[in-house]
């Protein structure tokens, strides 16, 4: 598909999205930096990487220590394969395992640490520094890229995100049910707001999409044109 407009444009930009659990942020900035020819920069899933070597190390959520050490030690890679975005540990590819139920319920607490924090920001700026970067994730407008040139906030109610999160389990086999997701993203959204550390928040320059109502598609598309109209003043 041919890119919606010059990359000459956006050469050197970073556009970065954030959002709550559920509101399509991952899939929608993997699809739009594909299409821009652009890095896929995915913050969460750093932070699910530590939470996934934590937890098969038996380290304690409430460990900030331990935790800090593992975030500045770990190596955490991304490589692109086709439209996947792989996550790879220490060597390993663990896309599919900081995805999992177990590593969901645990990150928030694990990435509220500020020492967890502060390593996994300093190793996101440094793999943005040259920029063409679509990044995404709970603080990354207001904490990882605050002079970011594009910033986005995706949001969607907490029904329609626990539907998301329900079929995603389902499709990998996971049992679950709808108010446990609903109960699970009502917690989550609690928590990462109102973590002293780096809440999760909507800086007045982003730019709001809600995305109740809209495929992923459509998601891509809304941002595109929201990117193209901001490229323009800039």
């Amino acid at each position: 598909m041919p890119k919606p407009y010059k990359l000459s444009a956006l050469e050197g930009k970073v556009i970065a999205i954030d959002g709550p659990a559920g509101s399509g942020k991952s899939t929608t900035a993997r699809l739009l930096a594909a299409k821009l020819g652009f890095l896929y920069l995915d913050t969460g899933a750093m932070y699910r990487a530590v939470t996934l070597f934590a937890l098969r190390n038996n380290v304690s959520a409430d460990d900030a220590r331990a935790l800090e050490a593992i975030a500045l030690k770990v190596d955490i890679r991304f490589q692109n394969d086709g439209d996947v975005n792989r996550v790879v540990l220490n060597g390993e590819d663990v896309t599919e395992a900081v995805r999992s139920p177990e590593v969901t319920r645990a990150v928030s607490p694990v990435s509220a640490h500020p020492g967890v924090r502060k390593a996994m920001v300093l190793r996101q700026q440094q793999l943005a520094k040259n920029g063409n970067v679509v990044a995404e994730g709970r603080d990354t407008t207001s904490v990882v890229f605050p002079e970011a040139d594009i910033k986005v906030y995706l949001d969607a109610s907490p029904e329609t995100r626990a539907r998301r999160r329900l079929i995603e389990y389902s499709r990998k086999g996971v049992e679950t049910t709808f108010e446990k997701q609903l109960e699970d993203i009502n917690a989550r959204d609690a928590f990462d707001s109102n973590r002293s550390h780096s809440p999760l928040t909507r800086t007045r320059d982003s730019m709001l999409l809600d995305t109740t109502n809209l495929t992923i598609d459509e998601q891509v598309e809304r941002i595109l044109k929201l990117v193209k109209a901001r490229v323009s003043s800039l």
